[in-house]
């Protein structure tokens, strides 16, 4: 669609916006990407003065199905908990939108697309992106539906990272931001499991340089192997106790190779249903720019001075006890830089032994503080 009839869509629920050759992604490598497209979602009716949008910012394997049914998996979108009639995010008074971040594989332009210049896919001449990067293309997003100020900017795990970078880079933009389950830096350990995930998808033959989608192929292997070690890191080891123990598949041991354990079965069914739904060289780019994420680097590392201009910015930031991909203490570190530079900050560390997918699964504290939030933020836009 041109950027006319999509404003007059607005209201829909979701689709591509195309972004003129005059409007190019100017990236932090410096680099552009000419001819952009996003790919949406939208939930909800935004109201007359523009004043009551929701952006949220979506992890690293998720995408903009934030909520109704998926097209690929046909299950329901990962915060339909949240996002819905009556729920915390409520589109009866919020226009709710997600978008898939530049670099991914659901609509948005990446290393899966075709390079306007050859007319080919990209694979590994696509490039590198960065999570300012993602939030500069979500902001030409958000202007050209004709928004300036966002009511709130919410997301976990990679997508409080977006928050964050949102906070820092827009700070005019947003009345709050919620971050929850993340960090200001990648740590060494997280690199590290990337790295292993990235190791494994180049190392499939599949793979061919990353120019797979030229020769018909694609790196199963590598990206299920890619995507067990990672969601490891998702769970705690009091939620695998709980759900798997040493349980076996079947009675005895096989005395060799096959999935004995029942854990081992589940990683191996979390591999196999993910190279359905992604694409290996979008969890490379993904994963670097998550590494790459770091926001007190340009700020001499003081964090505080990052978040200097967003002091009249509301924020609430989230843990959760067994999170150890993003702990606690990254959680309260990002409170305290908060409080330095004078801006309003809530926190809450949730009990839960569930680990970092705590953010997605059932966790009524969560909700509940969520809602708080965002029913005072209304309060204080004249939203209720």
């Amino acid at each position: 669609m041109t950027l006319t009839a999509q404003t007059q869509a607005i209201h829909e629920d979701g689709g591509t916006w195309t972004f003129p050759p005059s409007q190019p992604l100017v990236l932090d490598s410096g680099a552009r990407i000419d001819g952009l497209e996003i790919a949406w979602r939208s939930f909800g009716t935004l109201n007359a003065d523009k004043s009551n949008a929701v952006l949220i910012c979506h992890a690293l394997t998720l995408d903009q199905h934030v909520a109704g049914k998926h097209p690929v998996s046909g299950k329901p979108g990962w915060w339909t908990r949240l996002v819905g009639p009556g729920r915390p995010l409520d589109p009866a008074r919020h226009f709710i939108v997600c978008a898939n971040v530049v670099g991914g594989c659901m609509g948005s332009t990446g290393p899966a697309s075709l390079n306007p210049a050859t007319g080919k896919p990209w694979g590994l001449s696509f490039p590198v992106i960065t999570i300012a990067d993602m939030v500069r293309a979500q902001a030409m997003l958000i202007e050209a539906m004709g928004i300036e100020t966002l009511q709130a900017v919410v997301g976990g795990s990679m997508g409080g990272m977006q928050v964050l970078q949102w906070a820092v880079s827009y700070p005019d933009r947003l009345f709050s931001a919620v971050c929850v389950a993340a960090a200001a830096r990648h740590s060494a350990q997280n690199i590290a499991f990337h790295e292993v995930g990235r190791q494994a998808i180049m190392a499939d033959p599949d793979w061919r340089g990353g120019a797979y989608a030229l020769h018909g192929s694609r790196p199963e292997k590598g990206l299920a192997v890619a995507r067990m070690a990672a969601h490891i890191t998702y769970l705690s080891e009091a939620a695998l106790q709980r759900k798997f123990g040493r349980e076996l598949q079947r009675d005895g041991l096989s005395w060799g190779f096959d999935a004995d354990f029942q854990v081992e079965s589940y990683l191996r069914h979390q591999g196999a249903t993910f190279v359905d739904r992604f694409d290996a060289n979008s969890y490379l780019y993904i994963t670097r720019a998550m590494d790459y994420f770091d926001l007190a680097a340009p700020y001499g590392g003081v964090l505080a001075e990052a978040f200097r201009k967003a002091r009249d910015v509301r924020f609430c930031v989230l843990s959760f006890t067994s999170d150890w991909l993003y702990p606690t203490p990254e959680s309260r570190h990002i409170v305290r830089a908060l409080n330095a530079a004078g801006a309003r900050a809530s926190f809450v560390e949730i009990e839960s032994d569930k680990g970092h997918d705590a953010f997605l699964l059932d966790e009524p504290v969560m909700d509940s503080a969520l809602a708080g939030f965002l029913d005072a933020v209304d309060g204080a836009r004249g939203l209720r």
